[in-house]
């Protein structure tokens, strides 16, 4: 059977300080009621604490001797070298209840949360800087180089943000063109201007939501999963594996991420441009009596060239924006699992965000020059 933890109290015959002497091995196993009894002894009826008569202790033998030592404010005498290191590993205790600490005001509260967002936006503005300039100069770096390109790993992301992507990107922008056009001809016959539906629809589409629907879908199916992708193999030291053997995660990962997305977008964007005139077209054949290719030919003669090329030209800044996005979010994921899906939401947030805040200042731009 196990020894059990026991103490006496009794006076010694030296300086008649009262001391409870303990024995006993002091462990969790063995200390039993040990506790109880010690509560039960009168606060002030002990001075000292003798503990050469433990055989063994452990932290929670520790942590009952120091408490009580420190209610009834006796000294401990006869510890061995272990349990004062035990002690000293508990430190100092205080079973008095801390102080409650009233919460600060809400006007306080609200103050400190605003500085904590505006003081992570400026870090992540920095770290985003510090992320382009990086791309940047990746790309310069393989310009001067071209044999550093990864060829392949660009044209199998080519494949999967412009190929893989052609039936859903086409489907939504078809339903789109059957959205603007019915809703545009609903609204125009109070004027008995149904015609117009085929200008509203062809600009509309060429000029804006063309191209801004494909970002925002290249950016919840392609930049998402830029960000995945990067963080795990943050996580699963990957990245840093490349570096320790010389290879650049940047010119490996990133550019060849950027560079397809950047070629892809612009056809992308022509192509759900189209679909969503032909889905106009489509619509009109029935609801407003317009033949389908009537609704074709018409849509050639009132879009202007200077619409298709405000596409174009959007395409690749949007397409640099999503990639980067999720590129930059996935090589910060560090920690966890966890920490990858928090990325992932933000990279096609950041993405979709940035992207509706451009086109806004492309719709101005353009007519500011000239090109409305």
């Amino acid at each position: 059977m196990r020894e059990r933890a026991n103490f006496t109290l009794a006076e010694t015959r030296e300086d008649g300080v009262p001391t409870l002497a303990l024995t006993g091995p002091l462990r969790i196993y063995a200390l039993g009621n040990l506790d109880a009894k010690l509560d039960a002894v009168d606060a002030g009826s002990v001075g000292r604490v003798d503990m050469s008569g433990v055989s063994d202790i452990d932290t929670t033998g520790a942590w009952l001797i120091q408490r009580f030592a420190r209610d009834h404010n006796a000294e401990i005498v006869g510890q061995s070298e272990k349990t004062r290191r035990l002690f000293a590993a508990i430190g100092e205790l205080d079973s008095e209840k801390a102080e409650f600490e009233q919460p600060a005001g809400l006007a306080t509260r609200t103050l400190a949360e605003v500085g904590d967002v505006i003081s992570g936006w400026g870090h992540g503005f920095v770290r985003i800087v510090g992320f382009l300039g990086d791309t940047m100069f990746s790309m310069a770096a393989v310009a001067r180089h071209p044999s550093r390109l990864r060829g392949t790993a660009m044209v199998h992301h080519m494949q999967y943000i412009g190929v893989n992507s052609l039936w859903i990107i086409g489907m939504m922008s078809f339903l789109i063109g059957i959205v603007i056009a019915q809703q545009g001809a609903v609204q125009l016959a109070q004027f008995g201007a149904e015609i117009y539906t085929i200008n509203l629809t062809g600009r509309l589409s060429m000029r804006e939501l063309g191209i801004l629907m494909t970002a925002i879908m290249v950016a919840g199916r392609s930049g998402s999963a830029f960000a995945a992708q990067l963080g795990t193999m943050k996580l699963t030291e990957e990245i840093d594996a490349m570096r320790t053997i010389g290879v650049s995660p940047m010119e490996a990962l990133v550019v060849p991420r950027v560079l397809a997305a950047v070629l892809m977008m612009p056809l992308l964007g022509f192509y759900a441009s189209i679909m969503a005139i032909i889905g106009g077209a489509f619509i009109s054949n029935f609801a407003l009596d317009i033949p389908f290719f009537t609704f074709l030919q018409r849509t050639q003669e009132v879009v202007p060239i200077t619409d298709v090329w405000i596409g174009l030209i959007k395409a690749p800044v949007f397409a640099l924006i999503v990639a980067l996005a999720g590129c930059y979010h996935g090589m910060q994921v560090k920690g966890s699992a966890e920490e990858v899906g928090l990325r992932t939401t933000q990279s096609v947030v950041t993405a979709i965000f940035t992207v509706i805040v451009l086109d806004a200042f492309f719709a101005i731009f353009f007519t500011e020059i000239g090109w409305a």
